[in-house]
C-alpha cells in the first residue's frame, strides 16, 4: 500500500470553536513544495458544496481521503474557508478516490488515462495487483512489459522510501526534497539525516542552510552546538561567494554568523578554527586584513595564478614571425584594413604566449581575432576556440567560420566522476586556445580550463572587461588586466560602420557615465529610451511594447526574438512577475499545463536552465522552448538550440520561465531585440556595468523603459563594491 502521510500542525490564533471534517480531495488548487502551504477543494461529508481548505502539509494528492481539524473563517477576497489546524491524509478506498490518486502523477507510468482503465479492470484491488501480481497489468491493452516495469519499479521505490518519507515529512521536509534525499543517501537516509542534518545543505541541490537548520531544530540539535556553528559559518561564506566574492574578512564573517545564528562570538570563532583544521576553510591576509576562503575557491585562485605564470613562459611556434610582412598579408587575405590599435593587438597576441584582448562593442575585436587566427594557422598551428555558454560559442563559430565549443564540452565533463576528463594528466591537444566572452568565466572554471592547457600552448582571452563580472565567484578578467603581469591589448576606437548604430554609441556613452537621451516621438533609431514615472506605468508600457508595438512595427516574434532583461528577479518589475504576466499574454491557451516549484509550464513556453546539468549537457543560462508536456509519464520535452532534452517533473526546479530574465543571466548571449525596465525599486543593483551589459545584448533593437532617476543613477554609478579576491596579488 502507498504511504499515508504524517500529521503536520499549524498554530491558529482565531478564537473559534475547532471543527472536525472528513472527505476526499477533489482538487489541489495550490501546494508549495517549499513551505508546505496548500489550498485544496474537498468533498466533505455533511457539506453540500466543496470546502476550500488552507493549511500546511508536506504532501497532498487528489483522491486522498483527509481528516482535518480547524476553524471556519471568512476571507474577504475568497469567501468562506476552512483554516486547517491538523490534517492527516489516508490512502483512498473509494473507486473514485483511487482513480484520482493513481492519476495524480504519484506513480510514474500511470497518468489519468491509465488510472481510469486500471480501476475499471481491478477495482479496489488495484494496489494489491501492482504490488503482488504486476504481471496482471499486461492484461490491459497498451500496458506492455516496458510500462509494467516502469510502474512496478516506481511503486517499489515508493514502498522503500515510505518510512524515509514519513520520517522526513513529519519533520517538515517536502515531498520533492524527501525524494532527493533518498536518491542521494538511499537506505541510509534516516541515519545520515539524524546524525547531521546540516550535511543536506552541502550534498543536496535545493536544500539550503535554513531548511537544514529547521530540520536540526526539530531533531533536537542544540542551537548553540558547534555542529550548527560550523554549518552556519560555511553558509555565510557560501552566500558571500554567491555575491561573487572569493573570500570574506574574518571579522565580517564572525559578525554575520553571530547575527544569523544568534550564537556567542566565541563559539563561532571555535567553529571557524575547526573548519580550518578540517581544510574546508583557508585563512589568508588580503591587503593586510585577515580573511577566509572556502578552500575550493582558495585553491582555484592559486591554480589560476600558477597556470598563468606557467603559460607566460617560453615561446610559441610562431613568435618569430615577421609581422611587417604578416600584417599586410592578412589584410590582403581578409580584404580588410587594420587600424593602428588593431595592428598592435595582433602583434601582442602573436608575440606573447598569454594575452588578453578587451574592448566594447563595435571596436573590431572579431576582426583582430580573425586576423590572428589566419596568421597563426598559416603556420599549420592547431587552434581551439571556446566560450562559456552555448550561445556565445555559436556566435564565435559564426564570426570566425571555425568550430567553437563551450568550455564544459571542450573539457569533456564526466558526470560519474563529477570532474572533467581533460586536465593536467590528459591535456588539450592544441597550439592556441582562444576563449571568447572571458569576462563571464569565474575563478573555478578558469582554473579547470587553464590546468588542461599544455606548457607549449598559447592562450588568448577575448572579452569586454566593462561588462558585469561572472555570475560565479571572482573577477578573473579584470584581476588579470589590473595585475599588469599579462600583456593586454585594449581596443577603444569605434569603427565607422558600427558608429552608425545608436546601440553601440549609446553603450559607449553609458560606459563614460552618460545616461541615454530620451527618444523623440516619431524618431527612427535602433535604441529607444521611453520614460515612465511610476512602476505601474513602466509595467504596462513593457507589456504593450513586447506584445503589440514591437511585433507590429518591426515584425519581431514576441517569444522568439524579444528578450525582456530585468535588473533583478524580485519586485513588480522583476523577472519573476514579468514572466507570469508575459506567459499569460503570449501563451495562455497552450495545454496541457503542469505546475511545479512555483512555475506553470505548457508547450510553447520559453524557459531558462538555472543550474549546470552535466548529464543533460544543459548549462546555467541556456534558453529553450517547451515542446511537449506528458502528464501521463510526468515528463517535459524542452528544445535547447535544436537539441531535445527530456525532464522528469521532479527536475523542474532546474528551469524557470524566460520571457523575462535577469541581465546577469543574459551574459554571453545576444538577442534580436532587448527590452529593459528600470525603476528605483532596483536601486541596490543600479550600476553602470549592469545597464551597459543589458544594452550590449541587443543586436538589432534595444528599448529601455524606465524612471529617468533610475536610468541616470545606473549610468553614473561605477562598480560600488569590488569583489574580494586575491588573484591580482598572487600574480604580481
Amino acid at each position: 500500500m502507498p504511504p499515508s502521510f504524517a500529521t503536520t500542525q499549524q498554530v491558529i490564533t482565531d478564537h473559534q470553536p475547532v471543527v472536525y471534517l472528513q472527505g476526499s480531495v477533489e482538487r489541489v488548487t495550490f501546494h508549495s513544495e517549499e513551505s508546505g502551504f496548500f489550498v485544496i477543494r474537498v468533498k466533505c461529508k455533511g457539506q453540500r458544496e466543496l470546502v476550500t481548505m488552507t493549511g500546511s502539509t508536506p504532501s497532498i494528492t487528489p483522491g486522498e481521503f483527509v481528516e482535518a481539524s480547524g476553524i471556519w473563517f471568512n476571507d474577504h477576497r475568497h469567501g468562506v474557508q476552512f483554516k486547517v489546524q491538523q490534517i492527516k491524509t489516508v490512502t483512498p478506498t473509494t473507486l473514485e478516490g483511487i482513480e484520482k490518486y493513481l492519476g495524480s502523477g504519484m506513480v510514474k507510468g500511470i497518468g489519468p488515462h491509465f488510472a481510469k482503465r486500471l480501476v475499471r479492470a481491478f477495482g479496489e484491488h488495484v494496489f494489491e495487483i501492482i504490488e503482488e501480481n504486476p504481471e496482471r497489468l499486461m492484461e490491459l491493452e497498451g500496458i506492455g512489459k516496458k510500462r509494467r516495469e516502469k510502474i512496478t519499479s516506481a511503486w517499489s521505490e515508493q514502498k522503500v522510501i515510505r518510512d524515509i518519507m514519513v520520517f522526513l515529512q513529519s519533520h517538515g521536509v517536502g515531498t520533492a526534497r524527501a525524494v532527493r534525499i533518498y536518491k542521494t543517501y538511499g537506505d541510509q537516509s534516516v541515519a545520515k539525516v539524524q546524525e547531521n542534518p546540516y550535511r543536506l545543505a552541502l550534498d543536496i541541490h535545493g536544500i539550503g542552510f535554513k531548511t537544514a537548520d529547521q530540520l536540526a531544530q526539530q531533531l533536537g540539535i542544540d542551537r548553540t552546538s558547534l555542529i550548527r556553528a560550523q554549518a552556519g559559518v560555511r553558509h555565510v561564506l557560501q552566500e558571500h561567494s554567491g555575491d561573487g566574492h572569493c573570500a570574506q574578512a574574518f571579522q565580517g564573517l564572525v559578525d554575520s554568523a553571530v547575527k544569523l545564528l544568534e550564537i556567542p562570538e566565541e563559539t563561532i570563532k571555535q567553529a571557524i578554527q575547526i573548519e580550518i583544521n578540517e581544510e574546508r576553510l583557508t585563512p589568508e591576509n588580503i591587503d593586510g586584513e585577515p580573511c577566509l576562503f572556502l578552500t575550493p575557491l582558495f585553491r582555484a585562485e592559486q591554480g589560476v595564478a600558477n597556470h598563468v605564470v606557467r603559460l607566460l613562459q617560453g615561446h610559441s611556434g610562431w613568435s618569430g614571425l615577421d609581422l611587417k610582412k604578416a600584417i599586410p598579408w592578412v589584410e590582403k587575405k581578409n580584404q580588410i584594413s587594420l587600424s593602428d590599435s588593431q595592428k598592435k593587438a595582433v602583434e601582442q597576441a602573436v608575440r606573447n604566449k598569454f594575452c588578453i584582448i578587451t574592448g566594447g562593442p563595435g571596436v573590431g575585436k572579431t576582426t583582430v581575432v580573425n586576423s590572428i587566427l589566419k596568421i597563426i594557422q598559416a603556420k599549420k598551428a592547431q587552434v581551439t576556440l571556446c566560450a562559456p555558454t552555448g550561445r556565445a560559442a555559436k556566435r564565435l563559430s559564426e564570426s570566425t567560420g571555425q568550430e567553437a565549443t563551450t568550455i564544459h564540452r571542450l573539457l569533456d565533463f564526466d558526470p560519474s566522476a563529477f570532474d572533467f576528463k581533460r586536465n593536467a594528466d590528459n591535456p588539450l591537444e592544441t597550439d592556441l586556445l582562444v576563449v571568447d566572452e572571458s569576462s563571464m568565466v569565474d575563478i573555478v572554471l578558469m582554473n579547470q580550463l587553464l590546468r588542461a592547457v599544455p606548457d607549449k600552448s598559447a592562450v588568448l582571452l577575448v572579452g569586454d572587461v566593462d561588462q558585469l563580472p561572472s555570475v560565479g565567484p571572482g573577477s578573473v578578467l579584470s584581476d588579470l588586466i589590473d595585475s599588469g603581469s599579462v600583456p593586454v591589448a585594449r581596443l577603444t576606437e569605434i569603427f565607422r560602420q558600427a558608429a552608425s548604430s545608436r546601440i553601440i554609441t549609446g553603450a559607449h556613452a553609458i560606459n563614460r557615465g552618460q545616461a541615454p537621451k530620451q527618444t523623440k516621438r516619431g524618431e527612427e533609431t535602433d535604441f529607444y529610451y521611453l520614460t515612465g514615472e511610476e512602476p505601474e506605468e513602466i509595467f504596462s508600457k513593457v507589456m504593450a511594447v513586447v506584445t503589440k508595438r514591437l511585433p507590429a512595427s518591426f515584425g519581431f516574434d514576441p517569444v522568439q526574438d524579444i528578450q525582456v532583461l530585468a535588473p533583478m528577479n524580485r519586485g513588480g518589475l522583476g523577472a519573476r512577475s514579468l514572466n507570469v504576466a508575459l506567459q499569460e499574454a503570449l501563451n495562455a491557451d497552450a495545454h496541457p499545463r503542469i505546475t511545479r516549484y512555483g512555475w506553470t509550464f505548457a508547450p510553447g513556453d520559453k524557459v531558462i536552465q538555472t543550474v549546470n546539468n552535466y548529464d543533460k549537457e544543459v548549462f546555467n543560462g541556456d534558453i529553450g522552448r517547451v515542446q511537449s508536456v506528458d502528464i501521463e509519464e510526468g515528463e517535459l520535452l524542452i528544445t535547447f538550440d535544436g537539441k531535445d532534452v527530456m525532464y522528469q517533473v521532479s527536475e523542474l526546479d532546474e528551469v524557470s520561465l524566460a520571457y523575462a530574465t535577469t541581465i546577469h543571466k543574459s551574459q554571453g548571449s545576444e538577442y534580436p531585440c532587448v527590452v529593459i525596465p528600470m525603476a528605483m525599486q532596483h536601486y541596490t543593483l543600479l550600476e553602470r556595468n549592469l545597464l551597459y551589459t543589458g544594452v550590449t545584448r541587443g543586436k538589432q533593437l534595444v528599448v529601455i523603459i524606465g524612471q529617468p532617476k533610475a536610468v541616470g543613477m545606473a549610468a553614473r554609478t561605477l562598480r560600488s563594491t569590488r569583489r574580494l579576491t586575491n588573484l591580482q596579488a598572487r600574480l604580481v
